[in-house]
């Protein structure tokens, strides 16, 4: 019972579950059966086939109800469908009219349809048109820039050019960058950038070149509106001698050079203009650097590598570029000194380079440096002034040296007023000086002696006031008793005197010539002037004067004048000084004034003429002495005195009266009063003495007769005669016959024989012969009684009184006695 109640709870519980399977398969969509039936499947056993029999029972109930339905709307149905055939004659009648229609319609119609057709394609090509300008005009002003781009790379505006590539790249080229042209320009502009650089580097190189020759013609302007400045200031300073230096006005880069205001002004200052310079002269001198130089590849090359970003390498190349330049324009020619042309085109060169750095600082901005400049020229003074100091040492003409040193400072004033410091070019200018005056002093030393040489050494004779008047005015010459005399007259000294007077004064000119523009004081000019002159005087001219003396063609009557002519130009010195003074304006009373040592100069020049005076005066008489022709042997003498003794006196008589023409005025500080004529002539005695002395004692002649011991008695006669008749006045007494006081007791003994009073006096201060020396008269005495060679005198002592003999060999005994004491006792 229990077991067939839990089936039919089963079954039940199995019924409503296929009832709800199948409501939900009715109620849900077909794409979403599968897990229902899937749930047949998975359940109880049977359960299919009970599902299947309950879907049967389910589908017959459906058929029961359709059937049912149909039955209940089949009248409706049939009655539907007989109104349907009622209709179909009207539908198609109707058919048959609307095709009518419809056949009408398209015919109407396919006109419109061409037309709507033509009108779309037309609205299809306005758009595109419409759409075409648009873009065009996005794409116009791109190839306007890019053609613009093109016009200025033609006419070498660059900088521009990277100005319209910058616009392009950054504004126009974006808005059509789909463009396929675009993208081309967009690739292109870079290699137009390295074009740009590569332009505009060769536009330098080829104004670095330009500028190389155009170097030359910027310095000579420079220089010369320099020199124009110079000649302007000296004018003024002449009518305003207080007026200081000043810097210079004129102006190559069209301004002045202490005003650098950037770019360069426009306008210029006018110069002033020297007498008989033409229109075009000064028309081309006021030629700036801009007229001559073209600086637009320098700025234009700036600007692009500034805006490229690579303006260190513009700015490190430039300088690289400009140095190596500088190093060329140093360089001087090998012949330089030769010519003042020379060291022109240097100077020219070094200015016009320096000018255009000077320009290029200052219309730049930061290009160059004041420091890269000053190193340039701190460069360049190093090797200018070891140039200069080189080249001028091999000048040997004065005037080069002179036109040099007025170059060097034209140099230096052009580069001052720049701002270039130039003290070591005056530095170096002091050194020139130097070689100047050693110039001038050679220069001189060869026109002293020329005016030496063409001297006739004899009295300038004035034949009219005129001619004394013209003598005066080239020499300081006064003499009161000489200017009271009668014409015709003769000044005392030679030609040369006025001719060196005038030379020494045109040397002070000379050297005063260097020492202009300097910017030295007057106290410092006047202090190189007479320094110059002194040098002048003790080396230059004392030299010549002591070269003079010492030519062979100059005689005594030559070196009596000569003293004669030192003696006024001593005195004229006092007047250099003057003329110095006058010159420079400074007084010769300031602690630091050198004093000229004229004095000095002419003292020694004077000493050395008396010397040579007295030396040319003995070889004379040695000429003379070398004519004696004795006859040692000879046995008596000939009455007379020797031919070449009268000649010699003749010529001592009439050289003396020559030195009557010597300056005997204390008053014109000569102090002479006849000092060198007694001097002379008491030296001539002497030397005559000595020589005549020396004839007698010669080593190689062996004997002497008592006849030549005669013969040369007369001729020593003659002497004390000359000597006694004051051929010179001014000596007291019988100073001058003691020049041959030793000669005259040496014969005395040997005439009179009286070698008794001599041996028994000997030493004693009244000896009558005090001046006979023991070994004198042994030698002599030697000679005399040699009887290996027939000596005649002895002969005679033999033959007429032997007892002399034995006299004589005891004088000689006694002599030699004396002799070898007077050694011992030394």
């Amino acid at each position: 019972m229990i077991t067939s109640n839990m089936a039919d709870n089963e079954s039940v519980e199995c019924i409503t579950e296929h009832e709800r399977i199948l409501q939900e398969i009715e109620s849900t969509d077909t794409a979403c059966v599968g897990p229902t039936l899937r749930s047949v499947y998975d359940d109880q056993p049977n359960a299919h086939k009970r599902f299947m029999e309950k879907l049967e029972v389910r589908i017959r109930n459906h058929d029961r109800e359709i059937e049912k339905m149909c039955n209940f709307h089949h009248q409706g149905f049939v009655d539907a469908i007989t109104e349907l055939l009622k209709v179909r004659a009207d539908a198609e009648k109707l058919m048959g009219q609307v095709t009518d229609t419809n056949r009408r319609l398209q015919d109407a119609g396919r006109e419109v349809t061409a037309q709507t057709e033509e009108v779309i394609r037309c609205r299809i090509q306005q758009r595109n048109m419409t759409t075409t300008v648009e873009r065009l005009q996005l794409c116009i002003p791109v190839l306007e820039m890019y053609s613009k781009l093109k016009e200025q790379l033609e006419s070498k505006r660059y900088y521009a050019a990277l100005k319209t590539m910058e616009q392009l790249e950054k504004v126009y080229i974006p808005r059509v960058s789909r463009y396929r042209f675009c993208q081309i320009m967009a690739e292109n502009l870079p290699k137009l950038r390295e074009d740009i650089k590569d332009i505009s580097m060769s536009d330098l190189k080829d104004f670095l070149e330009s500028i190389r020759k155009h170097s030359d013609k910027i310095g000579e302007t420079a220089m010369k509106q320099a020199q124009q400045h110079r000649t302007f200031n000296s004018v003024v300073q002449k009518h305003d001698s207080g007026m200081g230096y000043t810097k210079p006005v004129y102006s190559l880069n069209g301004r002045t050079p202490t005003q650098h205001n950037g770019l360069a002004a426009e306008e210029g200052i006018d110069q002033p203009e020297e007498e008989g310079v033409e229109e075009d002269q000064s028309e081309e001198e006021v030629l700036t650097a801009q007229d001559l130089v073209d600086f637009s590849p320098v700025y234009r090359c700036l600007h692009i590598y500034t805006v490229l970003g690579d303006r260190e390498t513009f700015e490190n190349y430039y300088r690289k570029q400009r140095k190596k330049q500088a190093r060329l324009v140093l360089q001087p020619q090998s012949n330089m000194q030769e010519t003042v042309e020379g060291y022109r085109r240097y100077f020219n060169q070094i200015v016009g380079f320096f000018l255009v750095e000077d320009h290029v600082l200052h219309s730049t901005q930061g290009l160059l440096t004041r420091a890269f400049t000053d190193e340039l020229w701190n460069m360049a003074l190093s090797k200018i002034t070891a140039v200069l100091r080189t080249h001028s040492s091999y000048c040997s003409d004065p005037d080069l040296v002179l036109q040099l040193k007025n170059l060097i400072v034209i140099f230096a004033d052009t580069l001052q007023g720049y701002g270039y410091p130039v003290n070591r070019l005056f530095d170096l200018l002091f050194e020139i000086r130097d070689q100047y005056n050693e110039t001038l002093l050679k220069k001189w030393a060869l026109v002293f002696r020329e005016i030496f040489e063409l001297d006739n050494y004899s009295p300038i004779p004035v034949e009219t006031e005129e001619e004394y008047k013209s003598v005066v005015s080239r020499f300081p010459f006064h003499d009161a008793e000489i200017e009271k005399q009668d014409f015709p007259k003769k000044l005392p000294m030679s030609q040369s005197v006025p001719q060196i007077y005038v030379q020494v004064k045109e040397f002070i000119y000379a050297s005063l010539k260097f020492s202009e523009s300097l910017h030295r004081s007057w106290t410092e000019i006047d202090d190189m002037l007479r320094k110059s002159t002194n040098l002048l005087l003790t080396r230059t001219l004392s030299g010549c004067l002591q070269h003079l003396t010492k030519k062979p063609h100059i005689g005594l009557t030559e070196l009596v004048q000569i003293i004669i002519n030192t003696t006024h130009l001593e005195q004229a010195c006092k007047y250099l000084e003057d003329f110095i003074t006058n010159i420079t304006n400074v007084s010769p009373e300031t602690v630091h004034t050198t004093r000229l040592y004229g004095l000095s100069t002419f003292k020694d020049a004077r000493h050395a003429a008396e010397g040579e005076i007295y030396t040319k005066l003995n070889q004379k008489i040695d000429e003379f002495i070398q004519l004696a022709d004795y006859d040692w042997g000879m046995p008596e003498s000939d009455g007379q005195a020797s031919g070449y003794l009268m000649d010699l006196i003749n010529f001592l008589r009439s050289t003396f009266q020559v030195f009557t023409h010597l300056p005997n005025n204390c008053n014109d500080h000569a102090a002479m009063s006849g000092k060198v004529a007694q001097t002379a002539c008491m030296s001539a005695c002497k030397h005559l003495s000595t020589s005549l002395m020396q004839m007698v004692l010669d080593s190689e002649l062996k004997q002497i007769s008592m006849g030549a011991v005669q013969q040369f008695n007369l001729d020593v006669i003659q002497c004390e005669l000359f000597a006694s008749s004051e051929p010179v006045p001014g000596f007291q007494g019988d100073t001058l016959q003691l020049a041959f006081i030793d000669l005259r007791q040496l014969l005395d003994l040997f005439m009179v024989w009286d070698w008794s009073t001599y041996l028994a006096d000997y030493g004693q201060p009244t000896s009558k012969y005090l001046r006979v020396n023991p070994s004198t008269a042994l030698a002599l005495l030697e000679k005399m009684k040699d009887t290996s060679k027939k000596n005649t005198i002895f002969s005679q002592f033999r033959k007429n009184d032997r007892d002399k003999q034995k006299l004589i060999e005891t004088v000689v005994k006694q002599l030699r006695s004396l002799v070898n004491g007077m050694s011992q006792h030394s």
